[in-house]
């Protein structure tokens, strides 16, 4: 691997984590614009379950309709525990973390998430092509 490579790959995962860490910043803000800006026009997020929404502007909604209502005052946490650059104008990062309740510095085992970001560079700037999260408790064992 060259040096230019390295630097390449340093400076994509700043990026990525840094649009992690602003779609963390939108959400804290209960602010539905920052939230949806962070994704493409198509953008996808596929929730927990089987709950699929396309478009940016369907997230916009999707965002406003929830900050005002069961995620008000609620916090991420995003621990980003992979970042791997894909061609030279895309990323995926892999997230462990959840929802916070108020007060809370970890979530509650039925709001721990796994989450794939899927990231491309458009125009200079890094957006959210696909996101996908998986609560943790469905993938545990009855009992466990």
């Amino acid at each position: 691997m060259t040096a230019e490579t390295t630097r390449t790959r340093a400076v994509d995962e700043t990026a990525a984590r840094a649009v992690v860490d602003n779609v963390g910043k939108a959400w804290a803000d209960n602010n539905p614009d920052a939230f949806a800006d962070a994704y493409t026009a198509d953008g996808t997020m596929i929730l927990s379950g089987d709950r699929f929404i396309q478009g940016r502007e369907v997230i916009r909604a999707m965002a406003k309709q929830q900050f005002a209502t069961a995620h008000k005052g609620t916090t991420l946490l995003q621990n980003v525990i992979d970042v791997r650059p894909v061609g030279e104008a895309g990323a995926v990062v892999i997230t462990d973390g959840g929802v916070l309740a108020p007060g809370e510095t970890a979530p509650h085992p039925d709001r721990e998430i796994r989450a794939t970001w899927v990231l491309e560079k458009q125009d200079g700037n890094w957006l959210i092509a696909a996101y996908q999260n998986t609560r943790n408790a469905d993938g545990r064992l009855p009992g466990a």
